[in-house]
């Protein structure tokens, strides 16, 4: 592994320890932007933007959007965008979570967000984070939490109480995913542990949304440390890496185009919420921009171009089968292009053109994705954004292994080549001159 794929994928796992859940991620990517000398607006309030001035807003405190004007001398008309998202599949503690079992323990009573590898969740250290909704007076304030021990578990059964285990097992969520939390006598711990937290009265503690998170360091392994493994890599790696590349070329100053940096939370149960790529969040903050600089959104809309990041399958060294034989990428050998008839995924010939050539230009290599035809795939936020914003679209990621496991594995290489790739694309001019057609500058 060379230093500067060491310095790049360590950069990656420190954002993944700092983000938990997507409350964490949207906080951690808030901090950065604040330290680039970005401004943060509030959504309730009519915005002042400067000439020259970077910005971000956050909804619900789980989605991100942030953006940097041009100088009014550049007369950039159009954006160049990208979008990734910050949940991950993993359980959600219900309101009422403290359960007795049998009177002699406490469990945890959760549920399954979004469509996880749930045996990948047993037998390993985990414990809750998320935000705590407290009064303080006449305030309510919605705060970050995260529980930084070993608190909770989801012990399997033994071999020999489930003979079949090794053979299939279809999990029950309401029995076999709770997680044993304490002995009976501290029945009632888990709100004294958030308030100590919070630092507030336990009274305080109005509502919560809290997820389970897993405790497992992320690790770089590999005879010559060619991969690395960690909770949330789909999809906190597109988040992070179109982050740098935003942050790059925006600080620069070396934009033809206003660069727009989002990523949503709920891709995993979605997008249909008010924070997901699904709402109109969006579409107004760029009507907000577009009033701004006196230009028509939609015509600004049909010379702009989005860049939807979110992780693709490598071929399974075991499964090659799972695969289609043509179309399938592996670790470590550049960005992923994925395709889907059905236009889960929004990338056309054009927009593969366009981003690959980009991708050429910047020395960094690209691969293809494609579904077998006899599987269906997942969808991402390509496709729904654009149901909502409508501009040409392509969608990558990439490669990894165990895609939605609770730990998951990717490529040492990889990270650096999106980077490279995201800083090319954010400093690029794409120009449409007719349907179809486009010079790249």
């Amino acid at each position: 592994m060379t230093q500067e794929n060491r310095e790049a994928t360590e950069g990656l796992l420190r954002f993944i320890e700092a983000s938990p859940t997507a409350f964490h991620a949207v906080d951690e990517i808030a901090k950065r932007l604040s330290e680039a000398g970005f401004c943060r607006l509030n959504e309730s309030e009519e915005w002042e933007l400067d000439p020259g001035g970077r910005y971000f807003v956050t909804r619900n405190q789980s989605s991100v959007i942030a953006f940097a004007l041009p100088p009014e001398e550049t007369g950039a008309r159009s954006f160049l965008l990208s979008a990734s998202h910050t949940d991950s599949p993993t359980y959600k503690l219900k309101s009422e979570a403290e359960a007795e079992a049998f009177g002699k323990y406490v469990k945890l009573n959760v549920e399954g967000y979004g469509g996880m590898v749930a045996p990948s969740w047993f037998d390993r250290p985990l414990s809750v984070a998320g935000r705590a909704v407290v009064k303080d007076g006449g305030t309510i304030s919605a705060r970050l939490v995260k529980i930084d021990r070993d608190l909770v578990l989801i012990p399997n059964v033994a071999v020999h109480m489930n003979r079949t285990i090794n053979n299939g097992y279809n999990y029950n969520p309401a029995v076999d995913l709770m997680p044993l939390f304490s002995s009976k006598e501290h029945k009632g711990a888990l709100k004294h542990l958030l308030a100590d937290e919070l630092g507030c009265a336990e009274e305080d503690i109005l509502s919560a949304d809290l997820f389970l998170y897993n405790r497992t360091k992320p690790t770089i392994w590999g005879a010559g440390e060619e991969f690395y493994s960690a909770p949330r890599i789909d999809n906190l790696q597109c988040a992070y890496t179109t982050l740098m590349g935003f942050l790059d070329a925006a600080v620069s100053g070396e934009c033809a185009a206003v660069p727009v940096y989002c990523s949503f939370d709920n891709e995993e149960t979605g997008s249909a919420t008010k924070q997901g790529a699904a709402s109109e969040f969006l579409h107004d903050t760029l009507r907000r921009i577009a009033d701004r600089l006196g230009l028509s959104l939609p015509v600004s809309l049909a010379s702009s171009f989005l860049v939807s990041a979110d992780n693709g399958h490598a071929r399974h060294p075991n499964h090659p089968e799972l695969s289609d034989p043509m179309n399938a990428p592996h670790m470590n050998e550049g960005v992923v292009i994925k395709s889907n008839a059905a236009q889960k995924y929004t990338t056309d010939a054009v927009s593969a053109a366009i981003f690959g050539e980009i991708c050429r230009r910047a020395g960094v290599p690209t691969q293809v994705f494609a579904n077998r035809s006899d599987m269906a795939g997942g969808g991402t936020l390509g496709s729904i954004a654009n149901t909502h914003v409508a501009l040409t679209t392509v969608d990558i990621g990439l490669a990894q292994l165990a895609m939605h496991s609770c730990y998951e594995t990717g490529g040492t290489a990889d990270t650096k080549h999106m980077i490279d790739a995201m800083k090319a694309y954010y400093r690029a001019k794409i120009t449409f001159t007719a349907d179809g057609v486009c010079t790249l500058g």
